[in-house]
């Protein structure tokens, strides 16, 4: 729960002109005892029976059946990331007992990066009344206090005061087939698992495998736990059909430091089949299987071994093409121009030199996703521009070395050189150095039937994946390979001259454009853990690391050759480097808990306050909370005006929370309240979905009129 983007927030502004504030505060008790409906706050509550009579000795089937208005929803019994349940306290006469409430199978409800588990629409949850046999025959009467969460963007409390009228009859007998919405319910409270099947749970480092046999082919699934914190509620959930059953792949939450000695939940194969299950968790790594889908995906892989090597070869081949890669080919062919007087033995050694590093940089790549696969991480091509470290290194060594064939300065040791610098210079080290090169420049690309190449080798033993990606490298290596073993087909290529020079600088043109495009991903990465501004500030820090590059080129090629030059350069370079790779230390400000002395000794003192009423079920304020309270942006405006920062945590239900909320006539959670810092100023209350604008347009009102 600790990623969030963009995306989350444009979906809270779009849904907040459908937000319905309520007038009180305080958490009234709708109904009198009787069975309903009643009407609460965005639905309607009442308890049904499936007869009207209860035998002495017998049980009957009772349920609480909510109502809800379109987009609103109430809770599963784990309701996710937010949320409460609805819960029932009951009143019955002597030798009637209630068994505890039943849930029917849930849906998972996403908002934004969060997700709940619960219902929308309607909802039955069945109670099975038991009747002790020394129960007189007669009326009786079942009082019944329920309280309940109702949320869309924002959360209500509900309570209710429901009862139910029946008789005690000597042979009453519930309905053979259950109907309405209570018969409906009993259909789909989930069954144990049948005699006949059979689930296995694997713990790894990142996600729980569950594999479920039932004898027939499943192609969809999902799992609910009954347990907190177990999962990451939010997190896809990927599932392999097998013939005889399912595999599922839940990643583990974050919270969750060791493993469980069992995994109890509810695993959901349809909207109205689902079973409790509950199985011992036996550590160990699953690895993914070829075509291992989220829920309702296509299962797409056809694709066998020498299929998948052969189409590596291919796609290797063609990214010799990519803009990245061409310029790096290219100037080896020319090399091959420059050195064609060479013998022919030499010219042969520097293309498999040339391959040998290609192959050595591609088994390199294969054995971290092996060792990240074995971790239970879940990594493809190109995962390491995924990492922030990589692409600082990846743009600032592709900038810096584009800043040579600009002209800026000759780098000599360069892993590229030009007229057959490379072959005399740096001989086979050279070649070498030149297949590392056109490797790291190729990752950020996929070039044509590479996807399902890839796709299957990642979900394949280790020799096969190594057999995949060595296809791979020895296509992308194979153009150079031929010409260093046929000089003469150099013949194609234009001759040496003047245009060379004018094609090093198209070349870092080139190179430059590829450098824009790792800083956007590279702002990208911070853009979605923390904000906009965040991934700008990052950026900015990048271009800062290719300034103190640009200066280090200049000194260079100002001095070149000179051993005191080079030292001021790599030390220039380290610094620029040391900008962006530098990670400051979080500095969330500390919230106060909210009491109404602390309000006044605030204002008493004259200073501004800000309030953040919030509960932990409540999903819309751990929204606000992670993706505006928390950005560096908000933080620094109430570190500056020296705001005092109070939490009123409305989680169990504090009367003189709710007396605050009174006040300012609203009845649930979120909100926000800001008293400037005049001791006689009013609240200003703040939407209850908010944005970072909002947050600092609302403290430049309230704190800097």
């Amino acid at each position: 729960m600790n990623i969030f983007g963009r995306t989350y927030t444009l979906l809270l502004l779009a849904c907040a002109s459908c937000f319905l504030p309520s007038a009180s505060a305080q958490l009234q008790v709708v109904g009198d005892g009787g069975p309903g409906p009643v009407k609460a706050q965005h639905l309607t509550a009442e308890l049904v029976s499936l007869a009207p009579s209860i035998a002495p000795g017998g049980t009957l089937q009772v349920g609480l059946v909510l109502t809800l208005e379109e987009h609103w929803h109430v809770y599963w019994i784990n309701a996710g990331d937010s949320g409460e349940p609805p819960h029932i306290t009951w009143t019955l006469p002597d030798g009637v007992t209630a068994a505890p409430m039943q849930f029917p199978i849930p849906s998972r409800l996403p908002l934004g990066p969060l997700m709940d588990f619960g219902y929308e629409d309607s909802v039955a949850f069945p109670v099975q009344l038991t009747a002790a046999s020394s129960v007189k025959p007669g009326p009786i009467h079942l009082d019944a206090q329920v309280r309940w969460l109702v949320c869309r963007e924002v959360c209500i409390p509900g309570k209710a005061h429901l009862g139910l009228n029946l008789t005690a009859a000597a042979g009453a007998t519930a309905p053979a087939q259950p109907v309405g919405a209570l018969g409906e319910a009993l259909t789909l409270i989930p069954k144990p698992l049948p005699a006949d099947a059979k689930l296995t749970v694997t713990g790894g480092k990142q996600n729980f495998v569950l594999t479920l046999t039932t004898g027939t082919r499943e192609t969809d699934a999902e799992f609910y736990p009954f347990d907190q914190d177990q999962i990451a509620n939010a997190a896809e959930q990927k599932i392999e059909a097998l013939p005889d059953g399912v595999r599922l792949r839940v990643p583990r939450s974050e919270d969750l430091k060791t493993l469980p000695t069992q995994l109890h939940g509810l695993i959901k194969l349809s909207d109205t089949v689902a079973y409790d299950v509950t199985s011992p968790v036996v550590p160990g790594e699953i690895a993914p299987a070829a075509g291992t889908t989220a829920p309702g995906a296509a299962q797409t892989s056809n694709v066998t071994t020498l299929t998948a090597i052969g189409l590596a070869f291919v796609g290797g081949i063609i990214l010799n093409l990519m803009p990245c890669v061409f310029p790096v080919l290219f100037l080896k062919g020319l090399a091959l121009v420059q050195s064609s007087g060479e013998e022919r033995s030499r010219l042969r050694s520097h293309g498999l030199v040339y391959t040998l590093g290609i192959l050595v940089s591609f088994w390199v790549i294969v054995a971290v996703l092996l060792i990240l696969r074995a971790e239970g991480s879940q990594a493809g091509w190109g995962f390491q521009l995924q990492s922030p470290t990589f692409l600082t290194l990846l743009a600032a060594g592709i900038f810096f070395f584009a800043l040579s064939l600009a002209g800026l300065f000759d780098i000599g040791l360069s892993l590229t050189s030009v007229g057959g610098e490379l072959a005399q210079k740096q001989g086979y080290t050279g070649s070498f150095f030149t297949g590392v090169l056109a490797t790291v420049v190729a990752t950020p690309c996929t070039a044509p039937l590479m996807g399902a190449a890839i796709g299957f080798a990642l979900a394949q033993p280790a020799g096969i994946t190594f057999a995949v990606f060595t296809a791979l490298g020895l296509g992308l290596a194979t153009p150079y390979l031929l010409l260093s073993f046929q000089p003469a087909w150099t013949r194609i290529l234009p001759r040496p001259g003047a245009w060379m020079e004018i094609f090093k600088q198209i070349t870092a043109v080139i190179f430059f454009a590829t450098v824009i495009w790792l800083t956007y991903v590279y702002g990208s990465l911070f853009a979605g853990v923390t904000g906009g501004g965040q991934g700008i500030y990052r950026i900015a820090l990048l271009l800062g690391c290719f300034l103190a590059l640009a200066v280090a080129g200049w000194v260079l090629g100002k001095w070149p050759a000179r051993w005191t030059s080079t030292t001021a350069a790599i030390l220039i370079a380290a610094l620029g480097l040391a900008i962006p790779l530098y990670q400051p230390k979080d500095n969330t400000l500390v919230w106060t808990p909210y009491s109404q002395q602390a309000l006044d000794s605030a204002r008493a003192a004259g200073h501004p306050v800000f309030i953040d009423f919030t509960a932990a079920w409540c999903l819309s304020c751990q929204v606000n909370e992670r993706a505006v309270l928390k950005s560096a942006d908000v933080q620094h405006q109430f570190s500056m005006n020296k705001v005092t920062l109070l939490r009123a945590d409305w989680t169990q239900y504090d009367p003189e929370i709710t007396k605050q909320l009174a006040s300012i006539n609203r009845s649930g959670v979120p909100t926000y309240v800001i008293y400037p810092a005049a001791k006689n100023s009013s609240a200003d209350v703040l939407p209850e979905l908010l944005t970072k604008g909002i947050v600092l347009t609302a403290l430049e009102k309230d704190i800097n009129p």
